[in-house]
């Protein structure tokens, strides 16, 4: 049994790290036990690759693919080791903590978590992935976007508020969709990616370019960077993994339905151990079983998708004259898998791009309302419940997605510019913020070492160039070149 203890004695030197100005200091508790089994921890990672697999995987790599071959694909293997080392140290200071990592941000500047929260908020207002998801259902029973879209945005709202356990039907949700997607993988395999095109596959390494010329700078960096998730979901990783009650946050209660839920009283903060050796031992156990979630579920479903739909895209539509880079790529890539395999692979296909993305329009509301309640509890109303926080703002981010799509506007020009900067900035800052935590915060014991701290600065480098890059750009089409 796992004892409980207040702080004092030679635990009191660890929650004197942690900065107090706007948050109370943590309380002082053992790690609790890992469990024996690995696939008790198996999970966060499918839901993070299950929300995140949308638009770079069933849209721009099978594009890229589609324009100059399998040049690019090795920059999703680097995209997503970026997001790994990312994910991880949002996940190291959760485990060691129970708190999020927008609640470590928030202890040395009161106000990081809104910023993050408002930007994650404000680059998700507009229900791109509903009406994707719609799209693709007028490919297979025709009628119009905006009812479907609708309705899918409502049904999102439904699913999350009537789920007792939010996390666990995301979870289920998200496996499905993952098990869709690679079932898709494997009738791909056989009937669709003919000899000649796995023939062309070591080109992947072979002929490994940056083809820069042919779609531009901007196109294949935020395609290299944001493979995967990217923004504000990665943050998520901290929310998700203490609902799955990995490390310290067992002792933090989960977020449930406050119609079928049961609600507990929720700490504004978290908890810390002592370094003791049974304590450290419990720790690495934890550590070894997170990294090894991440990078068997998120980073290989995620390569894994973005290979074999740009091998799809490959065997298919490469060459072909027109193709568009939106939404409306699916439907030339679906007529000529109705085309070379028979009528019945494009729909097949269509079906699973559309539950796809409706499963990634779920998480994305998901996400953005639990980094939003997390930040509010934590900062600014401590004294409310963090559940009824998120299913206000998730009813929030319905009601928008509902008044645009009925307001007959494409995707609005600023909207766009907030998308592109948003995610790549949020990775920017945060990736410093991530070396500042758990460098100065957390006990030295379990502090990121060399490496990792090279993960960091790396990923530092790289988003920072990225979202010059892409603001840049923006500002040309705004104000015409």
């Amino acid at each position: 049994m796992v004892s409980t203890r207040e702080p004092g004695g030679a635990g009191s030197s660890v929650v004197d790290l942690f900065p107090t100005k706007h948050l109370a200091a943590p309380k002082l508790r053992d790690m609790p036990d890992a469990p024996a089994n690995f696939r008790h921890v198996i999970g966060p990672g499918i839901v993070a690759a299950g929300v995140g697999m949308a638009s770079g995987e069933f849209i721009l790599y099978p594009y890229i693919a589609s324009q100059v071959g399998l040049v690019f694909v090795w920059a999703a293997f680097v995209g997503l080791a970026t997001q790994y080392f990312l994910n991880m140290e949002i996940e190291r200071y959760t485990l060691a903590t129970g708190e999020t990592a927008l609640t470590g941000f928030s202890r040395y500047w009161r106000h990081w978590g809104l910023v993050f929260a408002i930007l994650a908020y404000f680059a998700n207002i507009w229900p791109g992935w509903a009406t994707s998801s719609a799209t693709l259902i007028t490919y297979l029973v025709g009628g119009s976007v905006a009812p479907i879209a609708i309705g899918i945005l409502l049904l999102i709202g439904v699913i999350l508020t009537m789920a007792p356990v939010v996390y666990q039907a995301l979870e289920k949700i998200e496996m499905v969709k993952v098990a869709a997607v690679l079932l898709l993988i494997v009738v791909a395999s056989v009937a669709a990616i003919g000899a000649s095109t796995w023939a062309d596959t070591p080109q992947i390494i072979t002929n490994a370019g940056l083809p820069y010329q042919e779609l531009g700078f901007a196109l294949l960096m935020g395609a290299l960077a944001f493979a995967g998730a990217g923004g504000g979901q990665n943050l998520c990783q901290s929310n998700w993994i203490r609902d799955k009650r990995f490390g310290m946050g067992a002792y933090v209660p989960r977020i449930v339905s406050p119609v079928t839920g049961h609600p507990e009283a929720a700490p504004s903060t978290g908890f810390v151990f002592a370094p003791t050796p049974e304590n450290l031992g419990r720790w690495r156990r934890w550590w070894k079983l997170a990294n090894y979630e991440q990078l068997s579920t998120f980073v290989a479903i995620s390569f894994l998708t973005i290979l074999f739909t740009s091998l799809l895209a490959y065997a298919t539509v490469f060459g072909q004259e027109g193709l568009a880079s939106d939404i409306s790529f699916l439907k030339a890539e679906g007529d000529a898998l109705n085309a070379t395999v028979g009528g019945w692979f494009g729909t097949f296909f269509w079906i699973i791009g559309a539950f796809s993305l409706f499963a990634a329009a779920l998480g994305i509301v998901d996400y953005t309302s639990r980094l939003g309640a997390d930040v509010l509890k934590t900062a600014y109303v401590k004294d409310a419940n963090e559940s009824k926080i998120y299913f206000g703002l998730v009813w929030g981010l319905v009601v928008i997605g509902v008044v645009v799509i009925l307001s007959g506007l494409s995707q609005p020009l600023v909207l766009l510019v907030i998308s592109a900067v948003t995610g790549g900035l949020m990775m920017f800052i945060y990736s410093a913020l991530l070396l500042l935590v758990n460098r100065r915060t957390l006990p030295k014991e379990i502090r990121p070492g060399a490496g990792r701290v090279a993960a960091l600065v790396w990923a530092f480098l790289l988003f920072g160039f990225l979202s010059v890059l892409t603001f840049n750009q923006q500002l040309q089409n705004l104000f015409g070149g």
